[in-house]
């Protein structure tokens, strides 16, 4: 298995381009979680994958908590679905919070203020509350909980961490947060081992080929942990060995069939990139720097490899796209042209 093959089964697993799925909410449960930072562009990774989808219809399942958006992996928000939210922060919120401990040390953040702002914040939120962050500001405040600079994110964060908080539908263009509980249902948990055993299928069938320090970077998970994990998974997980190292996929994963010319525009911090540590399949050297290690910059893939950014204006009722290529893609004009006519379309706006 080569660099292309690789880049064009991820592309498959991942359902960019060609996807089998209807519902953004289905197609998040089917990655797991996805991260969601920039809210904009996190909604259109799932519309690279969702058919037909527009930018209303994720807006409308976000806001109905059919998506939820929290901090669960790496410590910055992901999309994830309200089913596997929990069993989800059972594993992973652990190594965040003690990630973060040094950083509520250094910022004055005692474990006191950390108990007292989550009662506060918890009973605020009661009764199906939604509160934007401007709301919940003053009544820690008024309690002498100290919310300059980003400390109040970090009291936010250590809140959905322990599962009491996570987003709520949004007022207008502002977030607001809810209770976990009013959100999600109630699931029983799980043993660590299967936890890990679900995390360790999830990533590796959504995402695979990848390498086990693909799944270190993307989950948080040590490395006697993700061994256990595809132990555990040895009938549903298997691999090849590509470029002196082995990659691990579903076993179940048909061969990535050839097509024709492809071009997609990805989003910055879209799972084709950032669920790997290592991007070398998909990311020539040269365009390192101008696609910010091709996390930090909007893509232009073409038949699964990065070839360029680009960047969009949009006003009421159009969008303008402008491509940054650092060579002629003559050959794939047409391809580039319809994938941003997709663009368009998901937002409902004239090209």
């Amino acid at each position: 298995m080569n660099s292309q093959q690789i880049a064009q089964l991820r592309l498959q697993q991942q359902q960019i381009g060609r996807s089998y799925f209807t519902r953004p909410a289905a197609l998040v449960k089917w990655m797991g979680c996805m991260q969601a930072q920039d809210y904009a562009g996190a909604k259109w990774a799932i519309g690279n994958r969702v058919q037909n989808s527009t930018d209303a219809d994720i807006e409308k399942d976000f806001n109905e908590g059919n998506i939820l958006r929290t901090h669960i992996l790496r410590p910055t928000w992901h999309f994830v679905s309200p089913e596997d939210i929990g069993w989800m922060l059972q594993l992973t919120a652990p190594r965040i919070k003690a990630f973060n401990k040094s950083l509520h040390t250094r910022l004055g953040i005692s474990d006191k203020d950390l108990k007292r702002s989550k009662s506060i914040i918890g009973a605020a939120l009661s009764n199906n509350t939604f509160l934007t962050r401007t709301a919940l500001i003053p009544l820690l405040t008024k309690a002498k909980i100290n919310t300059d600079d980003i400390r109040f994110g970090f009291h936010l964060m250590d809140a959905e961490l322990d599962g009491l908080i996570c987003s709520g539908p949004r007022q207008g263009k502002q977030f607001t947060y809810a209770l976990l509980s009013d959100r999600a249902p109630a699931t029983a948990p799980i043993d660590r081992d299967n936890a890990i055993a679900r995390l360790t299928r999830l990533y590796f069938s959504s995402r695979g080929p990848a390498t086990v320090n693909d799944f270190q970077w993307w989950s948080g998970l040590n490395i006697t942990d993700i061994k256990k994990g595809l132990l555990l998974n040895k009938t549903f997980l298997t691999h090849v060995v590509a470029n002196g190292q082995a990659y691990w996929f579903s076993a179940d994963a048909p061969p990535a069939a050839s097509h024709t010319t492809s071009a997609l525009l990805l989003p910055s911090y879209d799972e084709y990139t950032v669920a790997y540590k290592d991007r070398s399949d998909v990311l020539p050297p040269n365009l390192i720097q101008q696609t910010g290690y091709g996390i930090f910059k909007p893509t232009l893939v073409i038949n699964g490899q990065i070839s360029g950014t680009w960047s969009r204006k949009e006003t009421r009722d159009k969008v303008v796209i402008d491509m940054q290529l650092p060579r002629s893609y003559k050959a794939a004009g047409a391809a580039i042209t319809a994938a941003m006519q997709a663009y368009a379309a998901f937002m409902g706006k004239k090209l």
